[in-house]
C-alpha cells in the first residue's frame, strides 16, 4: 500500500479539487487536469486488522475520499448525451459570420445533468490544450470552457460579472451592463473558448424583467460570441424557453428557444429488459469501485439490485447518495459490507424516499423486477 509521502504532484493536484470553485478558470482546469484518483488496496478483514493504528486511519481516509467520489459513471444515459454534445459543438466550429446553435438540457433532479456535462467539459478542454496548445497564437492562456451560475435575481450585468469572475479580469468590480459586457467578449475572445456553461438556468425568472434581458443577451451571445452556449435547467420547457408567445416579451425568450436544442436525461427504468441490462451494468460498475472489505460477487449487482432500484427511483444521484454513505458507514462500523441491514440505517434524499414506497411494494409482490432474465433468483 502506497504511504502518502508516495504520492507526489499527482496527488497534490487532486488533493486541491477539494478547494476548487467551477466559478473560476482556475478551478475549472485543476478539475479538467488533475490525474485520475487511484483506487485504494482492497484488503482482507485479517489485514485491515494487522495495520497499525497510523496506517488503519491512513486507509479508512483513503476510503472515506475514494468512496465520495465514485463517479462519474459513464452511464447510457451519458454516452447517448456526449454523442450529442460532440455533435453539436463540432458543428459550430463554423466561421464568425455564422449563428451557432444552443444547447438546453432539460432533465428532472438528480439524473446527473451538471456532472455529465462538466465530463464532457474536461474531453472537451483537453482536446483543445492538446490539439492547439495552452497559448493562443498572441500569447494568452488558452481557456476553451468557461462556466457560470445564475440564481434567481441574475440580471444581464450580474451575468456579464459572473463571466469576468470566471476569468479574474481586474474589471470586474465596477462597470455598466455594457461595459461588462465588451469586457467579457473581449475575455472570451483573447481565450479563444470555444464552449460557455450556463447551470442551474431554472433559477432564472424567464418572465420577469431580468428574465428578458437575460434572454435577450444570449442572442446577442450567440450573434457575437464565437461560443457553443450550453443551458443546463430543470423544466426549461415549462418556463417557456421553447414557447413560440403571443406577447412582445413571449417572442423575445422564444428567440432564444428557435436558436437552441433541447437535450434530456432520463432516469433508469426496468420495464423493458434492454433497460434491466443497463441497471444491472452499472450496479456491475459501482461494485468494482467499492473497497469494502467483505465485499463478494453479487453483493451489490444480485442481492441488491431491487432494493437500490426501490430506494433511489432509478435517479443516479440518489442511488450515488446511498452508496456513498452506505460505503462510509461500512468502514466506520467495521461491517466492511453492503447489505439492506446496514442501508435501511442510511438515510437518502427526501424525494427518493418519498416515492419508493410503490416501488418496493412492486418488486415485493413480483410485479416488477430490477434484474435482468438470467439474473433473476440470485438475490439473497
Amino acid at each position: 500500500m502506497s504511504s502518502r509521502s508516495e504520492a507526489g504532484p499527482a496527488e497534490d493536484l487532486r488533493t486541491k479539487l477539494d478547494h476548487l470553485t467551477l466559478s473560476r478558470k482556475e478551478g475549472l482546469k485543476r478539475l479538467a487536469e488533475a490525474p485520475v484518483r487511484p483506487q485504494p488496496e482492497l484488503l482482507s478483514r485479517r489485514q485491515i486488522k494487522a495495520l497499525g493504528e497510523a496506517a488503519l486511519a491512513d486507509y479508512n481516509r483513503g476510503r472515506r475520499k475514494w468512496h465520495a467520489n465514485l463517479g462519474p459513471l459513464h452511464t447510457p444515459q451519458m454516452a447517448a448525451l456526449h454523442e450529442d454534445l460532440w455533435d453539436i459543438v463540432d458543428s459550430n466550429d463554423q466561421d464568425g459570420d455564422k449563428v451557432k446553435g444552443g444547447i438546453a438540457l432539460d432533465a428532472f433532479p438528480g439524473l446527473g445533468k451538471t456532472t455529465a456535462v462538466l465530463a464532457f467539459a474536461k474531453k472537451f478542454h483537453r482536446r483543445e490544450i492538446a490539439e492547439a496548445g495552452e497559448y493562443t497564437d498572441d500569447g494568452f492562456e488558452r481557456w476553451p470552457v468557461c462556466r457560470v451560475g445564475l440564481t434567481a435575481n441574475t440580471g444581464m450585468r450580474d451575468f456579464n460579472r459572473a463571466i469576468l469572475e470566471f476569468y479574474g479580469h481586474p474589471g470586474r468590480f465596477r462597470g455598466t451592463a455594457a461595459d461588462f459586457g465588451y469586457r467579457a467578449l473581449d475575455s472570451v475572445l483573447s481565450s479563444e473558448a470555444k464552449l460557455l456553461i450556463v447551470d442551474d438556468l431554472h433559477f432564472l425568472r424567464w418572465r420577469n424583467r431580468s428574465g428578458v434581458e437575460v434572454s435577450n443577451h444570449f442572442k446577442y451571445i450567440a450573434n457575437e460570441f464565437p461560443v457553443t452556449l450550453l443551458m443546463i435547467g430543470v423544466g426549461l420547457k415549462k418556463r417557456g424557453l421553447f414557447d413560440e408567445g403571443e406577447d412582445f416579451e413571449d417572442a423575445i425568450v422564444a428567440q432564444t428557444g428557435r436558436r437552441t436544442t433541447r437535450l434530456g436525461m432520463d432516469p433508469f427504468t426496468v420495464k423493458p429488459e434492454q433497460g434491466r441490462r443497463n441497471w444491472r451494468d452499472m450496479l456491475l460498475a459501482i461494485e468494482q469501485r467499492v473497497v469494502l472489505a467483505g465485499k463478494h460477487p453479487g453483493m451489490i449487482a444480485d442481492e441488491l439490485s431491487d432494493y437500490l432500484f426501490a430506494r433511489s427511483t432509478g435517479h443516479i444521484g440518489s442511488l450515488m447518495t446511498l452508496i456513498n454513505r452506505g460505503c462510509q458507514k461500512a468502514v466506520r462500523t467495521g461491517a466492511e459490507l453492503l447489505d439492506e441491514e446496514l442501508l435501511s440505517t442510511v438515510k437518502n434524499d427526501a424525494a427518493a424516499d418519498e416515492a419508493r414506497r410503490e416501488l418496493e411494494l412492486a418488486l415485493e409482490t413480483g410485479k416488477m423486477t430490477s434484474r435482468p432474465k438470467g439474473r433473476r433468483g440470485k438475490a439473497a
